[in-house]
C-alpha cells in the first residue's frame, strides 16, 4: 500500500474510493483487497485498485476508541482484539445476577489504533491498493466517475476519482424519526491495588447505580486482567451530561457499588452514538455509497455497529466480485428495525422500566440466544419467544401507534451533539 500524501489535483484515479480510515472504511478495504476478508476482487482484467482516504493526525482525525462485538471463538481480526470474554453478567437494580456462558461466542474488545494498524500492515504490500492522507471535503458525481476533492495536511490540494466512492464520514445532521435517544458515556481504563476482576467475566449491564428521572443509567466493566479493567458508566437519554458529571458517575459506581478500593486511572474514553429509528440512505449519488453508522449500521436499540458494517462490508465485496454494482446492503432486516422501533419508544415515553427490561431480558433468555438476537441473526420462531420476556402490553400498544407517529427532524442542539466527534465508542 503506497503512501500518497503528496499528490498533486488530479493525480490518482482508483476502481474504488473509501472515505474514512474507521472501522467501516479499514473492513471495506480490508474486504477489497485481501483474501482473509471477503475475497480478492478483481476489475477487468485485474485487481480492483482502490484509494483509501484517511484523515491526517490533527483535530479532525479521532480519537483512539473501543469497539465491542462478539463471534465464534476464531475471526480474522484477532490479532487486534485486546481482550475477549467468555461468560457475560448483568446486575439487576436489586443486586440480582443473571447471565452465564457464551457456548462457542466471544465477546471481543477491539481498540481502533490496533485495528488500523493491523489492515495498514496487510494492505501494505499490495499495489493496487493506495493510501491518501488527507482530509475529504465534497463528493462529486461525474458522466463516468465520483470525484472527491480533498486537502493534504500541508495545505495542498488531492482529487480523488472513482468509479464508485464508499463515504462512511458522519452526516451533516441525522435523519428525521419518530424516536431518538443519544447513548452516552465515559469511561476509565483502571488499575487497583488488589485483584478485583474475572478476567473470564465481563459485567455488561448493571444497573446497581441511581436512575435517571428519564431513561436508564448502568455500569459496564470489561476486564483485561485481574487488576485492569475498562469501567464505563453509560446512560440512554435525550442529552449527553458533563464531563464532571460523568465523573462523579463513575467515582461512585467504581467506590460505592464495586468497591475497588484505591485504583488508578490510566485512560479514558467518552462517547455520544445515536439512537433513532431514523431511515439512513445508503445511496448518495450517481455511484455514491454511505457505509459504516452513516449507512445504518448502528443498531437503533443498543448502539452496536462494528459487526454490522462488517457484514454490510463484506456484502460490498461480494457483490463486486460477482460482477454487480457494488450497492450497499441493509446491515438489519426489516424485523429487527421494526422491533428496535417499537423498544426505543416504549424507552422514551417511560412505558417499559428500562432497568427492569433489560434485567428480565437477560435473566429469562440464554446469553448465546441473546448475543445472536441482538446481531439480527435469530429466526422468526426465536425472536417471539424472547418477545414472551419483554412487557406485552406497553410494547403492543406502543407498536399500534408507531404506524400514525410522524418522522421528525432532530433538533438542532442534539444533532450537533450526535454528530460530533467522540473520544471512544464502546456501546453496551
Amino acid at each position: 500500500m503506497s503512501e500518497g500524501a503528496g499528490l498533486r489535483v488530479r493525480e490518482t484515479d482508483a476502481d474504488v474510493v473509501i472515505i474514512g480510515g474507521g472501522a467501516s472504511g479499514l473492513s471495506l478495504a480490508h474486504a477489497l483487497a485481501t483474501s482473509e476478508g471477503a475475497g480478492s476482487c478483481s476489475y477487468g482484467s485485474g485487481k480492483l485498485s482502490v484509494a483509501l482516504v484517511e484523515a491526517p493526525e490533527g483535530p479532525l482525525r479521532p480519537a483512539e476508541r473501543t469497539w465491542c462485538f462478539w463471534e465464534e471463538a476464531a475471526g480474522e481480526f484477532d490479532d487486534a482484539v485486546t481482550a475477549s470474554w467468555g461468560r457475560l453478567r448483568v446486575h439487576g437494580p436489586d443486586g440480582h445476577v443473571s447471565g452465564g456462558g457464551l457456548g462457542r461466542l466471544r465477546y471481543k474488545m477491539i481498540r481502533s489504533a490496533g485495528f488500523e494498524q493491523l489492515v495498514h500492515a496487510r494492505l501494505a504490500d499490495l499495489e493496487h491498493v493506495r493510501l491518501l492522507r488527507a482530509t475529504a471535503h465534497e463528493v462529486r458525481a461525474t458522466a463516468d466517475a465520483a470525484e472527491v476533492r480533498c486537502t493534504t495536511a500541508d495545505g495542498r490540494a488531492a482529487h480523488v476519482r472513482g468509479r464508485i466512492v464508499y463515504d462512511s464520514r458522519p452526516l451533516p445532521s441525522l435523519p428525521p424519526a419518530r424516536t431518538t435517544l443519544l447513548q452516552h458515556f465515559r469511561g476509565w481504563f483502571v488499575r487497583t491495588r488488589r485483584p478485583a476482576f474475572d478476567p473470564e467475566v465481563a459485567d455488561l449491564m448493571d444497573f446497581r447505580v441511581p436512575q435517571p428521572p428519564h431513561g436508564l443509567a448502568f455500569g459496564y466493566v470489561l476486564p483485561l486482567g485481574p487488576r485492569d479493567a475498562l469501567v464505563e458508566y453509560t446512560r440512554f437519554s435525550r442529552a449527553p451530561l458533563s464531563r464532571e458529571s460523568y465523573d462523579r458517575a463513575l467515582r461512585h459506581y467504581t467506590t460505592d457499588v464495586l468497591r475497588l478500593g484505591a485504583l488508578e486511572i490510566r485512560d479514558a474514553e467518552q462517547g455520544v452514538i445515536p439512537m433513532t429509528d431514523a431511515r439512513f440512505p445508503r445511496h448518495a449519488g450517481a455511484g455514491v455509497f454511505r457505509i459504516g453508522a452513516a449507512g445504518g449500521a448502528t443498531r437503533p436499540a443498543t448502539g452496536y455497529t462494528f459487526s454490522a458494517s462488517r457484514r454490510q462490508t463484506g456484502g460490498i465485496a461480494a457483490a463486486l466480485r460477482a460482477g454487480r454494482s457494488g450497492a450497499v446492503p441493509a446491515p438489519w432486516s426489516r424485523r429487527a428495525m421494526a422491533m428496535d422501533a417499537v423498544m426505543l419508544r416504549a424507552l422514551d415515553t417511560g412505558r417499559v422500566d428500562g432497568p427492569r427490561f433489560f434485567s428480565t431480558l437477560f435473566r429469562r433468555t440464554p446469553p448465546e440466544q441473546l448475543l445472536r438476537f441482538l446481531d439480527g441473526r435469530t429466526g422468526l420462531f426465536e425472536d417471539l419467544r424472547i418477545g414472551f420476556a419483554v412487557p406485552m402490553w406497553p410494547m403492543l400498544r406502543t407498536a399500534l401507534e408507531l404506524p400514525f407517529l410522524p418522522r421528525r427532524p432532530a433538533g438542532a442542539s442534539r444533532t450537533a451533539i450526535a454528530q460530533a466527534p467522540v473520544t471512544g465508542a464502546s456501546p453496551p
